[in-house]
């Protein structure tokens, strides 16, 4: 019988409930098998400078040493329970929040539970190779550290399936382990998390794209009735904070190594820049187009009646749906949604319950536009004429409203001919992504040193320093 104490950190009483031992105890060789099979390629004796959370305490949930990876302590945790806590929308708002599933959401809880689920384990596999390929021992440890982070995240929703869901939840479990991202036959349930993450770049790309939708779901989770999941998706949030720091400070120091070239050889135009091994800001706009539009269909259709259904029980909020100054209800609200009507495009004011998913999409346009300001300023500081910009949020859609049609990154309507004769004007080409790969042909593993094409960051993990041996080879 596995020691849950010492294997397990949690805070949900595991040693004492014997069904769930049980359930776990025939799931955890399979995720190990997974693990071995589809997590980092090449990694399984190497030592890495990790965080563990054992507890949810300030001193607890970032505890660093040196581990082997299959020998993460993955932990489930949930954010203390508030025993006043109350359902805070929809028609069971101002009732106590459930501790237990309601019946008659069973089905639709597991669902939003399993595509939550899903995405944890894909971008593991999604990113299997990428250490090989490693700009530093600083970065090498940081997509080790998202990976053993997305498993921890599997497992709290796994733990949510065995301990609600009975033999439908135990089933689901091993479901989160059978499918493969990007697999024809049994692929990811969304879109995005069948992609390929070919290089470094791609990314950095996603964990600032992606990731950061992520955290926008976990948000609108965070408020559901059902406490459990409510609990476990606070806690949750605090490590995927740091995903998101990783892609964030990743691109921007891509951008500023471009940008301290350029100015050293007083050079832009993209082919001069490539010849001096950094990668084009034209290259780098092109990655954010596609890595953006990708993720905003995985907010779902502009007009959702699952997303009204999911709000009215109480399941699925809003962005910080308790700080909202409205009557958590929305039967009269109205919220405006965008739509091509004749070969233009018009916003149209919908039932604010229906717009939720839309509503996410903006919450989530308006964050990232300020990270992409930050990254503007690097460019700007280096004196280089050149902007950022975000695509239009037409762009290379494939889900709603947009679904069908071609929109340049300005907004204008294309016919597919047109589109297509600017498509790798806009979108990385088969070029753009062979000639990013070829410059990270192979690991970069000697202490303090960093591939040509990224700055080192301003500072080392948990105050370690830029030349600290992040990941012990064995």
């Amino acid at each position: 019988m596995i020691n849950y104490t010492e294997k397990i950190p949690n805070n949900v009483d595991l040693g004492r409930d014997r069904v769930l031992q049980r359930a776990l105890e025939h799931w955890q060789p399979a995720y190990l098998s997974w693990w071995y099979d589809m997590g980092p390629n090449e990694s399984h004796n190497f030592e890495v400078y990790l965080r563990t959370a054992i507890s949810v305490e300030p001193d607890g949930w970032a505890q660093f040493d040196y581990i082997k990876m299959p020998e993460y302590r993955w932990g489930i945790f949930l954010q203390p329970r508030d025993e006043k806590r109350q359902v805070n929308f929809g028609i069971h708002k101002g009732q106590p929040a459930w501790q237990d599933v309601p019946g008659e959401y069973r089905s639709i809880l597991r669902r939003i539970i399993v595509t939550q689920g899903d995405t944890e384990p894909a971008s593991v596999e999604q990113q299997k190779m990428l250490g090989l390929s490693c700009p530093s021992l600083y970065d090498l440890r940081n997509i080790f550290q998202v990976n053993v982070e997305e498993g921890r995240h599997l497992w709290a929703m796994v733990y949510l399936l065995h301990r609600y869901f009975g033999r439908d939840g135990r089933e689901e479990a091993e479901s989160l382990l059978a499918r493969r991202s990007g697999d024809t036959d049994n692929p990811r349930i969304l879109g995005a998390f069948n992609e390929p993450t070919p290089d470094w770049l791609a990314f950095y790309m996603f964990t600032f794209f992606t990731d950061r939708d992520g955290k926008f779901q976990l948000c609108a989770l965070a408020e559901s009735g059902f406490d459990p999941l409510a609990r476990t998706c606070r806690f949750m949030l605090t490590e995927e904070a740091h995903h998101m720091f990783v892609g964030e400070s990743g691109i921007s120091r891509v951008i500023q190594r471009t940008c301290e070239v350029m100015k050293e050889n007083k050079v832009d135009a993209p082919a001069d820049v490539r010849a001096l091994g950094v990668i084009d800001l034209q290259t780098i706009q092109r990655y954010l187009n596609f890595h953006y539009s990708v993720t905003l269909d995985l907010y779902g259709s502009d007009v959702s009646s699952n997303a009204a259904n999911y709000y009215t029980s109480g399941l699925k909020g809003r962005f910080r749906e308790t700080k909202l100054e409205d009557d958590h209800i929305l039967r009269e609200a109205m919220y405006p949604v965008s739509e091509v009507v004749g070969g233009k495009i018009n916003t149209k004011q919908v039932p604010a319950l229906t717009a939720l998913n839309e509503r996410l999409r903006d919450d989530y346009i308006e964050e990232i536009q300020a990270g992409v300001n930050r990254w503007q300023r690097v460019i700007d500081e280096a004196g280089i004429p050149f902007r950022l910009t975000l695509p239009h949020k037409g762009f290379h859609r494939e889900i709603g409203n947009f679904t069908g049609h071609f929109i340049s990154p300005t907004g204008e309507i294309l016919t597919e001919e047109q589109w297509k004769a600017h498509e790798f004007e806009w979108l990385p080409s088969p070029k753009d992504y062979s000639y990013v790969q070829s410059l990270m042909s192979g690991r970069v593993a000697e202490l303090g040193k960093f591939a040509n094409w990224i700055a080192p960051p301003v500072k080392g993990v948990n105050g370690q320093p830029l030349d600290f041996r992040y990941v012990r080879f064995n």
